[in-house]
């Protein structure tokens, strides 16, 4: 009895652990955009997580006052691309996040898929429909 006892705990050890191996890696902190154009803040946004534009590394046409002008939304236009969230809605799903993107070079918003990389890079997705485009961003310093 001791010994079956004994090999139950083992299994519910394992079951345990098995989702915590799945569970998505944190992806909070600053993050360095593929293009090293900017870094990017993760951080908790409500519910979720999102990422905002904390400072350019090449500078866009306008500077830092570089406004949204691609954007589809007239109302948003006029807003400061330094300090809004592109990344939106992050929300932990098995071994990645998903959320939104937003491109503000193209002024489009997409489904966003994220993971951390065994590297600690991270995987970044953006997808319409079933076509994905895959970037990788380093830890900024």
């Amino acid at each position: 009895m001791l010994k079956q006892a004994g090999v139950l705990a083992a299994v519910l050890g394992l079951a345990v652990m098995v989702p915590a191996a799945l569970a998505a890696e944190p992806i909070t902190g600053r993050w360095l955009t593929a293009e090293k154009d900017a870094v990017v803040s993760i951080a908790p946004c409500g519910k979720a997580l999102c990422g905002r534009i904390e400072k350019f590394l090449v500078a866009p046409p306008q500077g830092n006052d570089q406004r949204d002008v691609n954007n589809p939304d007239a109302a948003k236009r006029s807003r400061k691309l330094l300090g809004i969230a592109i990344l939106s809605g992050l929300v932990a799903d098995g071994n990645a996040w998903n959320g939104q993107v937003y491109d503000p070079k193209k002024g489009k918003t997409y489904t966003a898929y994220v993971r951390r990389k065994p590297d600690g890079t991270l995987e970044m997705k953006g997808c319409v429909g079933p076509f994905c485009q895959a970037q990788v961003w380093k830890r900024a310093s």
